[in-house]
């Protein structure tokens, strides 16, 4: 019997979508979708690269729900790489797509199955399975990661009525803020999270077993913050070196899909930088990092700073996004500053020294700098000193106009330049969200924020309040995802 014309387009969507992937075959009314449709879904796509659910039509004996909503529910499972209608029998459709599996319940096992010598002819088996005896509903964790509760976030109003703004003068700010023209330069990192199920600890020595049921990349690093950059509404050109590697080219993937204009520099004696997380219960069980540490060489410097310099005309707000991995060499640094002074570009930099040494002072003059109480302290030495006494001593250290101090659960120290000459006035604002779900990447999103504020206007208090409003979103949810006005908005506006 010929394929449906419904059938032959979705034959073809599926095959150019496909080319050297293992394509797994799974058909069925799912009237309604129970635990063990998702153990059998899983075990599907454990067994290759992209799943391909055939839902039988309207036509088919014991399809009891329409087809449409049936369709919806196989679509929303995030197994599932490719669902639609199917209007043939399974068999015709095997014969054509010719997948290297087939599954089917454990129940089907022994019946006749027409499948089984549809498969055969290309070669590919038949399996049946009730999946794993181990449940762990993916959709869920997807909508933790996405979700943000808004209610565990609280805003100071009275930081506000000291500094004399209001939510309509923000609201005007994350407006102007769309206007803008920005360059991000600093190292790329790619953040995977694979979400485990605990299995228990092992028999054999005292080591916590797990087993992954799903793997989530984002763009982290000096990306999220070009990324970021873009999402709030800007456009955003970002600098970067990579490795000849996937990893490079799902990052200028994704980079590329949130709108930034990339600029990478290969180079082939490092991998492009991965950190992985290994979580299960929504804690982190061990993070493992992927990278070296080395400075780029001459020429990749060189190509990269004329390429710098060729779109700087067009650039309103420079931001150096260091996590100390070879990407920003002093001297690239001291010659992007010095082109950038002579063209009056506002700069900002931040230079993360979680587990590896960096100095936040080396970037100098300017606008705006944004390490943790423990780089301060390593930029200058001091480990003794208060917090005011610490952001005065690096901002004459380093020159810069303000310092913001990120003081992780207990908020942000502002330490501010005013109209006085020789005058710095000091405030302090507290962490806006009061259940974070994961703090990674609030430091990369307070400082685009909050910069992104100040190049189009805004005070150093109004821009720390956005920015850390910012933050507060972004601790809300898993993963680094691109931060959008209306996030701000509806924040301020609730």
């Amino acid at each position: 019997m010929p394929l449906h014309p419904e059938s032959i387009a979705a034959l073809q969507d599926i095959k150019e979508k496909t080319k050297s992937k293992r394509v797994i075959f799974v058909s069925g009314n799912f009237n309604i979708i129970h635990p063990g449709h998702l153990r059998l879904l899983r075990f599907a796509k454990e067994c290759g690269d992209y799943l391909v659910v055939g839902v039988l039509d309207s036509e088919s004996n014991g399809a009891m729900v329409a087809e449409e909503l049936r369709l919806e529910g196989i679509q929303s499972i995030s197994w599932v790489d490719y669902g639609f209608i199917l209007r043939n029998s399974p068999a015709s459709f095997i014969e054509e797509l010719k997948p290297v599996f087939v599954v089917k319940g454990k129940e089907y096992e022994d019946q006749y199955n027409p499948e089984a010598e549809a498969i055969a002819k290309s070669g590919g088996k038949l399996l049946f399975s009730s999946g794993d005896t181990i449940f762990s509903s993916i959709d869920l964790m997807r909508q933790e990661w996405k979700e943000l509760n808004r209610s565990s976030i609280k805003k100071p109003f009275d930081f506000m009525a000291r500094h004399k703004f209001d939510f309509k003068s923000l609201l005007n700010t994350i407006d102007r803020m769309q206007t803008l023209k920005v360059c991000v330069i600093g190292d790329i990192i790619v953040d995977e999270y694979i979400t485990c199920d605990p299995l228990g600890m092992s028999q054999e020595d005292p080591t916590i077993v797990v087993t992954p049921v799903m793997h989530e990349k984002f763009t982290g690093g000096a990306g999220i913050v070009a990324a970021h950059a873009c999402g709030l509404g800007s456009t955003a050109h970002f600098f970067s070196i990579i490795g000849k590697d996937e990893i490079a080219g799902f990052a200028r993937e994704k980079l590329e899909k949130n709108g930034v204009t990339v600029h990478f520099y290969e180079d082939a004696s490092r991998p492009t930088t991965l950190k992985q997380r290994y979580r299960a219960g929504q804690k982190t069980l061990l993070r493992v990092s992927h990278l070296r540490q080395h400075a780029m060489n001459s020429e990749i410097r060189s190509r990269m700073f004329d390429n710098i310099c060729s779109i700087l005309d067009e650039v309103d707000l420079m931001i150096f996004a260091d996590f100390n991995y070879g990407c920003l060499p002093h001297g690239l640094v001291e010659q992007i500053t010095n082109e950038c002074g002579k063209r009056g570009i506002m700069m900002v930099a931040d230079s993360q020294s979680s587990s590896q040494i960096g100095d936040i002072s080396r970037f100098k003059g300017m606008t705006l700098i944004t390490p943790t109480e423990r780089e301060a302290r390593f930029a200058v030495h001091d480990f003794e000193s208060g917090l005011v006494v610490l952001a005065e001593k690096l901002r004459e250290q380093s020159l810069a106009r303000n310092v913001l101090i990120t003081l992780a659960e207990e908020g942000v120290l502002i330490h501010a330049e005013t109209n006085q000459k020789n005058k710095w006035l000091t405030d302090r604002l507290p962490a806006l969200n009061t259940a974070p779900k994961d703090v990674s990447g609030a430091g990369d999103l307070l400082l685009t924020c909050a910069s992104m504020a100040m190049a189009v206007g805004a005070d150093i208090w109004q821009s720390s309040y956005l920015g850390s409003l910012a933050a507060a979103c972004q601790v809300g949810r898993i993963g680094n995802i691109p931060l959008t006005p209306n996030d701000l908005r509806l924040e301020l506006e609730s």
